[in-house]
């Protein structure tokens, strides 16, 4: 990465070069070239209905039996997922040196994947499993083999993608899907990520505070910012008068505290870090 003014360098470049500690927020847009899609469209509505909640979740069976069907189809898909320009360009940042903390809203691991050390997946991530009685933690590829092998006829069902993991399916009945209890104690499983109505755990909003008190600048990278739990991090980030870069599709959540706003995709617009 070049370290002295270049008359080429774009304005995202510029800011990125003018402060050594970053702190970095992602979200669902950088990860769309991973082929896997976002939650919302340029003007922060939701594409699809909202994910489950929490209460949702462990409600009911026929809840946790929908929840799992399609995750069982769109893991197929997500669970091969590759790091893409994007997230490579900010594991170089953070190796150059120029990265405070990269704050995930993301589930996908994809910023581990790429190479990014310092990350706080504030959301968990998908790629693990918790039973909600005993807390036993298990990969998820693993549990996708349990799934299939109660469940071989629903391989056949062909639906779309979606954010989470999983797969749009409409018309089903997920009464039929059989759902693997824990193999501990024979408890509910669920993916080790934060679900709607679900607090984010405290340890890791604490690291993202101290490494906030070392920034010396913000940079928030394919986030509309709609969700609280990351919001809070530039707001506090605008009260205490850091400069705050937003590179995002569409309106943010943040559009009035933000120093400056580049309206391009994520992965071209960071390409230039390579």
């Amino acid at each position: 990465m070049p370290a002295e003014r270049d008359s080429h360098r774009t304005p995202l470049e510029d800011f990125v070069f003018a402060h050594k500690r970053l702190f970095v927020v992602t979200g669902a847009g950088i990860s769309t070239d991973s082929g896997i899609p976002d939650y919302r469209d340029g003007a922060g509505a939701w594409k699809r209905s909202p994910p489950m909640t929490l209460q949702a979740f462990m409600g009911t069976a026929l809840a946790r039996a929908r929840y799992w069907a399609r995750s069982m189809i769109g893991w197929q898909s997500f669970g091969s997922a590759r790091p893409n320009v994007a997230h490579r360009a900010l594991a170089a940042m953070e190796h150059a040196g120029r990265i405070e903390l990269l704050l995930t809203q993301n589930v996908d691991g994809l910023h581990e994947a790429a190479g990014s050390l310092n990350v706080v997946d504030l959301h968990g991530r998908l790629d693990r499993v918790r039973c909600m009685n005993c807390g036993d933690i298990r990969p998820r590829d693993a549990l996708q083999q349990r799934l299939i092998a109660a469940n071989p006829d629903w391989l056949e069902v062909s639906a779309t993608i979606a954010p989470d993991g999983d797969a749009d399916l409409d018309g089903v009945d997920f009464s039929r899907f059989n759902v693997p209890p824990c193999l501990v104690c024979d408890g509910i499983l669920k993916p080790d990520v934060v679900f709607f109505g679900e607090n984010v755990p405290r340890a890791r909003v604490d690291t993202a505070w101290a490494h906030l008190d070392r920034a010396d600048a913000m940079l928030v990278a394919g986030s509309s910012l709609m969700v609280y739990s990351g919001y809070r991090f530039v707001l506090e980030a605008s009260r205490r008068g850091l400069p705050i870069a937003s590179l995002n599709l569409g309106v943010t959540r943040a559009d009035d505290l933000l120093t400056m706003k580049i309206e391009r995709p994520v992965a071209e617009a960071l390409a230039a870090f390579l």
